[in-house]
């Protein structure tokens, strides 16, 4: 008995010694099979990125260890995620693809993909302007923590007021990347460092008691449950965080305001990247990487120049026959906009009339869309107005994607700075980009994935998520949701910008035009407000490349679906083709036409 006694200990010691050697081969090693390789490439990186891990709330509250903390935007971090990633990717291509089933080469072509272009752009890592007007952390940051950080217990609100603590950290982390980028050579463009310093400036400068950090943390308490906590803490919580803001998170801004203040003089004009170091090669790479395609800036700039001269024919037609026959595109679409029946009052009672108009049109698109798609998100969209303080900076309208946990909606987010900058005739096709069925489609389908790993979740290409709410745009009036003919002239108008960015953003950072000179253009072209087109054309010097990616791969959706249509004639069902699109997630275009092509070839054999 003592010797089978003996054998058991013994036997259950190699058991337990197996599994932590397996647990770290796994952790550290090549994994023994490659889906335990692609959930720990995406713990790895989520466990370094505590806001993300807020933000998508995948894990359960009691393993929320990661809510007290910031994420290290140090350059030191920044070098060693740069090192993984070449980790990484060496030992993805370690595995034997052609070993793998369909899904997983899938999965391992997608990977592959995202990391070896991200290694191809280590050499720019430093080609971006981590304060500016549209993304950067000193307006990011108290947005993430105003509309993200739940607080649904006192654990949550102490987890709060420690990262208000961490902002001064998380201010030297930043302010070393940018003296690395100043004496790289890479300065931001002068109205990039002007906007923001007015930016900080309001946001430093407002009384504690009035900033969003505290005004939202005050609405969150208020509507935590009876019972939950009581008047002395609640009070006690709110006073620590004013403390926490004029002690804290003011003084980071202070040091803000200081390096952008000495770096404005030594600024040199609004210039595209190709002012930068290195900027010809940085944009090209930037023009591949955004999408994800091998074409060059001049390709699509011609392209840019071909689908504006296409669009503004359709345009000009329209306006024909509102009695509109003279002048540029952009001054006739401007005396529609600006028309009284087109336009809400500048009041609070209009711009709650435009959420609920918003709404309605979403509401209405959500339960008509009928036989064109199978496959719909189980989350829900809500229409909110763009936090005040960012209103200046921001874009037009954006979208968040729901919590992974269920207790946050999609978010399409609309600027109400302005009421005139929303005309009616144009707020179905956004309403459609933005939510349905555009990304909150898109999105929500691809966070709610099954059998596929984490990554494929989450992991954005833009050149597809851009692409497709384009695309949405146009089903949308071939559904018959833009009968009217001014409705489907605020179409135009969309698909008219994004064919306008192809020109101006290659013009700014690879033609070398002027800031000037792209406003001007894009207003004749468009016939957008003067303060959005100057955003947009704001936005494309500070984000090189990006919006490229919405023409190009609504381009490459509408030529993928013909090419099915032509192929299987009477077998092609619309509804399926977009679930094919939807249900293999975010994808690199050329995958997408791969993913497409063996479908038609699948339902070509039946």
């Amino acid at each position: 008995m003592k010797t089978l006694f003996k054998f058991l200990a013994w036997t259950l010691l190699a058991l337990i010694l197996a599994a932590v050697a397996l647990g770290l081969h796994t952790a550290y090693g090549k994994p023994l099979k490659i889906g335990w390789f692609y959930e720990r490439v995406f713990i790895e990186y989520a466990l370094d990125d505590p806001e993300m891990l807020t933000s998508l709330r995948m894990l359960p509250p009691w393993l929320n260890w990661y809510g007290d903390d910031l994420t290290d935007r140090s350059p030191a971090q920044a070098r060693a995620m740069q090192e993984k990633l070449r980790e990484d990717l060496a030992t993805l291509r370690s595995y034997d693809r052609a070993e793998l089933d369909e899904s997983s080469q899938l999965s391992y072509d997608i990977l592959e993909y995202f990391l070896a272009v991200q290694h191809e752009g280590e050499r720019f890592a430093r080609h971006d302007y981590p304060l500016n007007p549209l993304f950067g952390v000193q307006n990011g940051l108290p947005t993430f923590l105003a509309v993200q950080h739940a607080v649904n217990s006192e654990g949550d609100a102490e987890d709060y007021l420690a990262r208000l603590g961490k902002f001064p950290e998380m201010a030297g982390q930043v302010l070393e990347g940018l003296r690395e980028r100043e004496q790289a050579g890479i300065l931001p463009p002068t109205f990039v460092v002007e906007k923001v310093l007015a930016e900080m400036r309001a946001f430093e400068q407002a009384p504690a008691t009035q900033n969003i950090l505290y005004t939202s943390f005050e609405g969150k308490l208020a509507k935590l449950p009876e019972g939950e906590i009581d008047d002395k803490s609640r009070e006690s919580l709110l006073e620590r965080a004013q403390a926490a803001i004029t002690g804290s998170v003011q003084p980071a801004y202070r040091e803000f305001i200081d390096y952008y203040a000495q770096l404005l003089p030594r600024t040199k004009g609004n210039h595209g990247v190709w002012s930068l170091p290195d900027g010809d090669a940085y944009y090209a790479w930037a023009a591949r990487m955004h999408t994800s395609t091998d074409m060059t800036p001049a390709q699509i700039h011609q392209l840019g120049l071909d689908e504006v001269a296409r669009i503004e024919a359709e345009m000009h037609a329209i306006l024909v026959a509102e009695g509109l026959a003279e002048g540029s595109i952009g001054e006739r679409v401007q005396v529609i906009a600006t028309r009284p029946d087109q336009l809400y009052p500048d009041t609070d009672e209009g711009r709650a009339a435009i959420i609920a108009d918003f709404t309605a049109i979403i509401e209405e698109i959500d339960a008509g869309l009928g036989d064109a798609f199978n496959v719909r998100p189980k989350q829900g969209v809500v229409v909110e107005r763009v936090p005040e303080f960012r209103e200046k900076t921001a874009p037009g309208a954006y979208y968040n994607p729901p919590a992974f946990d269920g207790s946050r909606p999609g978010i399409f987010s609309i600027n109400l700075r302005n009421t005139a900058e929303v005309a009616r005739f144009g707020m179905r096709t956004l309403a459609y980009h933005e939510a349905i069925p555009g990304h909150h489609f898109q999105t929500t389908i691809q966070q709610e994935l099954t059998g596929v790993p984490t990554f494929r979740k989450v992991l954005p290409f833009t050149a597809f998520s851009e692409g497709w709410a384009l695309y949405t745009e146009q089903l949308a009036w071939e559904l018959g949701f833009q009968d009217e003919p001014l409705d489907n002239l605020g179409r135009l108008q969309g698909e008219m910008m994004r064919a306008v960015r192809l020109v101006v953003d290659t013009g700014l950072h690879d033609k070398r035009w002027t800031r000037e000179q792209a406003i001007a253009y894009m207003l004749e072209k468009t016939g957008m407000p003067e303060t959005d087109v100057v955003a947009e054309i704001e936005r494309y010097l500070v984000m090189p490349g990006q919006a490229l990616a919405y023409k190009v791969g609504m381009q490459k959706i509408l030529e993928l679906r013909e090419r099915a249509r032509t192929r299987l004639g009477d077998r092609f069902d619309l509804a399926a083709f977009h679930d094919l699109l939807l249900t293999g997630g975010d994808l690199p275009l050329a995958l997408l036409e791969q993913r497409v092509d063996a479908w038609i070839a699948e339902q070509a054999g039946q």
